[in-house]
């Protein structure tokens, strides 16, 4: 299924700035090995936002190879920080590599293992969030962030559409109110995600199709 029509993603895809050496070595290197990075459509958003909201700690859940942390790093201020989180040891390494490369290593903290432990052992507030881990474990890492985004902060949460691991159909069905019969635990996942945070009274989130799909959450 294809989000926006074809002449609406060039469009898109023209608007995006042009990319460093680093960062195109990145995309060529996810191309290469059949990684599903955010693309540089949501990688320039995720800039843009960073910038717009001043922000000064980032907090990925899911870093892969260092991909949307390097988009986020060139927004942060020299003082900065984000935190990389990443099961894969070796994904996590290449992060710190391409990361150094770029000059945005001081700015990184890397933290190998689950994110949602990860979590628990940085103090907030964060001023950006990054949701893109294992889909079945999206609202729990919105309960756990929750309380640790800043006031006028934003959580990004990838995939919100589609990607290889989820039913469209079925979350559509969930969001409009209806009752899906047999849901599998990565549909699940971002179904109640959405509710959860489409739901939230100190939230306000919007659905942008760029890429699989982002929903927006702004805390009032």
């Amino acid at each position: 299924m294809e989000l926006l029509p074809e002449e609406t993603q060039r469009f898109v895809r023209a608007m995006v700035p042009d990319r460093d050496d680093t960062l195109a070595e990145m995309e060529a290197h996810g191309e290469d090995i059949g990684f599903p990075t955010v693309g540089p459509e949501v990688g320039a958003f995720l800039r843009l936002a960073a910038r717009m909201v001043d922000a000064e700690r980032i907090f990925e859940f899911g870093s892969g190879f260092g991909y949307s942390a390097y988009w986020f790093a060139e927004a942060l201020p020299e003082e900065g920080e984000i935190v990389l989180t990443e099961y894969d040891g070796d994904e996590l390494d290449e992060a710190r590599e391409y990361l150094a490369e770029g000059g945005y290593a001081d700015r990184a903290v890397f933290e190998e293992g689950d994110a949602l432990e990860t979590v628990q052992r940085h103090d907030g507030p964060f001023d950006v969030v990054l949701v893109d881990c294992h889909k079945s474990g999206y609202p729990d890492a919105f309960d756990a962030v929750r309380e640790k985004v800043a006031d006028g902060g934003v959580v990004v949460a990838d995939n919100a559409m589609q990607s290889s691991a989820q039913d469209f159909e079925t979350i559509l069905e969930i969001l409009e109110g209806g009752k899906a019969d047999v849901v599998d635990e990565d549909t699940r996942g971002i179904a109640d995600y959405l509710v959860a945070v489409r739901d939230d009274p100190d939230f306000e989130t919007s659905a942008i199709p760029l890429g699989q799909g982002i929903a927006v959450s702004f805390r009032k």
